[in-house]
């Protein structure tokens, strides 16, 4: 009888402590004064030592059976299972998933499809906006090194909150102010913000890679978090539209990009503390300077970082001088769009550069994502490299003409895939200069990267803007103007980097042959 009794309630005794506990309590709680207990917890337990149940889907490391801990002899679940080097699984996800939270909420910034048309509504010029932009650049570049010491010594995760406070404040700066002057002063919160961000984060994602033991998924995992960016990126797009259109200006969406930085501030000051990497207790002053200085003899005293630098700096310095010149470019095809005849010419613009901003951003995403693909594709990381240099040439000297004739879709076109190109390129970028720096370093070398990008920009920002001021002297009408030097200007950059960079590898192919003997 107590054999027929133990193969009938064995089932349900199991189901019990394994799954839902609350279905037979009676059973499911140790009481010493039911008879057939001992019988039933020694039939659990030689049970869960077969085969069979080892294999149920039952047993899961988050159910015990519930008083196990005051009689661990009659828990009926099998140990917690042994995890490899890359950690728990469910961690790894959720910080992932945070990591691409700050992506996504960072890049809801609703005033930047028409951050152009902001500064021309308060009156500049396109040379006083590329005076602005390059005075932003300065500061960024003033401010990369020390913001990126700190980050390593004090800890990375305040200083990714003090970023996102200065960004808070200059959207207030720039959303009531009137003058250049002011402009100037918003424009510098908003590069202290830039400082403290760039290259911070990404050595935050880096470093979690190393201490989860996948440093060989760095292209791939920056590449998806970055993707998370772009669809932040095309989410904002629509939604800058419709608040420009409810909006009486341009200079009040600042204000709406508050609202999400708030939530990411609380998510950054939620980050696990092993994230601010290995900070020293005895930090000052002197230990600021002295690493410093270590990180730039390791920078520009090996040729691997050295040239990573420049490859970087080069690249994006062009995009980032040239990218804002669609915002115009898409004013000028709000002339002629039949679509909405009816609206007037703000009211189309608002229209089209929302489109053209999903579309832009939404691209992006996929090609961010799909970096690592285009990597193994051409046989590493190196050769990709050189393929989307050439890919870039082409895209700039096929808008050259476009631009100067003023053909409105194959002017946006160029520009939407120069930013998919790019957004191959960054993942990549970003794995090659890892791949060549010390961990010790790693925000402050991409924040050398950064600080390298924004000299060239303070000095090619002006000079573009300029010479659109210049070509279109005397030229009123939207639908009128022309930016072909936008185009010339990265055709010329690129033509040269390209020049240097065959006879660099020329003259590197010889030394490495070496002289010829005589005979």
């Amino acid at each position: 009888m107590d054999t027929a009794f133990i193969r009938f309630w064995r089932p349900f005794v199991l189901f019990n402590h394994c799954r839902l506990p609350f279905l037979l309590p009676r059973l499911a709680e140790p009481s010493a004064g039911h008879p057939y207990f001992s019988i039933l917890t020694a039939s659990a337990s030689a049970a869960t030592k077969s085969r069979k149940l080892a294999q149920a889907p039952c047993f899961s490391h988050r159910l015990q059976r519930r008083g196990s801990e005051q009689h661990p002899e009659n828990r009926c679940v099998l140990r917690r299972p042994r995890y490899n080097h890359h950690g728990p699984p469910h961690k790894g996800t959720m910080m992932l998933f945070r990591f691409s939270l700050y992506g996504f909420l960072k890049n809801q910034r609703y005033f930047e499809p028409f951050l152009v048309y902001a500064f021309i509504e308060k009156g500049l010029s396109f040379s006083q906006i590329g005076l602005l932009i390059g005075f932003r650049e300065i500061s960024i570049s003033v401010l990369e090194i020390p913001t990126g010491v700190i980050a390593d010594v004090y800890g990375r995760r305040r200083s990714m909150v003090y970023s996102t406070l200065a960004y808070m404040v200059s959207f207030l700066a720039f959303a009531y102010s009137h003058s250049l002057w002011q402009l100037f002063a918003a424009m510098l919160l908003f590069a202290v913000g830039d400082a403290f961000r760039t290259g911070t984060h990404k050595a935050i994602i880096l470093d979690w890679l190393r201490l989860q033991g996948r440093e060989g998924e760095r292209t791939k995992m920056y590449g998806y978090t970055r993707s998370w960016s772009k669809i932040g990126s095309a989410v904002m797009a629509p939604l800058a539209a419709l608040l420009a259109l409810l909006s009486a200006g341009y200079s009040r969406i600042f204000l709406f990009s508050i609202v999400p930085y708030t939530a990411n501030l609380i998510n950054l000051a939620t980050y696990p503390a092993y994230l601010d990497g290995e900070r020293s207790k005895d930090a000052s002053l002197r230990k600021v300077a002295r690493h410093t200085w270590d990180a730039a003899r390791h920078i520009f005293g090996s040729a691997g970082p050295r040239r990573m630098i420049v490859e970087s700096l080069s690249y994006d310095g062009i995009y980032a001088s040239v990218k804002d010149y669609v915002q115009p470019v898409i004013r000028s095809a709000a002339v002629a769009l039949p679509l909405l005849a009816m609206s007037n010419l703000e009211t189309r613009t608002k229209v089209l550069a929302g489109a053209v901003y999903f579309a832009l951003e939404m691209l992006g995403a996929t090609a961010s994502r799909l970096s690592h693909r285009a990597s193994n594709a051409s046989g590493g990381e190196d050769r990709a490299a050189r393929a989307l240099w050439l890919a870039t040439f082409t895209v700039y000297a096929a808008m050259l003409p476009m631009l100067y004739f003023r053909v409105n879709a194959g002017m946006i076109c160029g520009f939407i895939v120069l930013a998919a190109l790019h957004n191959v390129w960054r993942p990549i970028m970003i794995s090659r200069i890892d791949k060549h720096s010390s961990a010790e370093y790693g925000a402050t070398v991409l924040s050398v990267d950064s600080q390298a990008k924004s000299g060239f920009v303070a000095l090619a920002a002006p000079l573009v803007g300029f010479l659109v001021d210049l070509v279109n002297r005397g030229v009123t009408e939207p639908g009128a103007k022309t930016f072909w030097p936008v185009a010339a200007f990265g055709l010329a950059v690129m033509t040269l980097i390209l020049a240097t960079s065959r006879a660099s590898s020329a003259k590197d192919k010889q030394a490495a042959v070496g002289p010829r003997s005589s005979t």
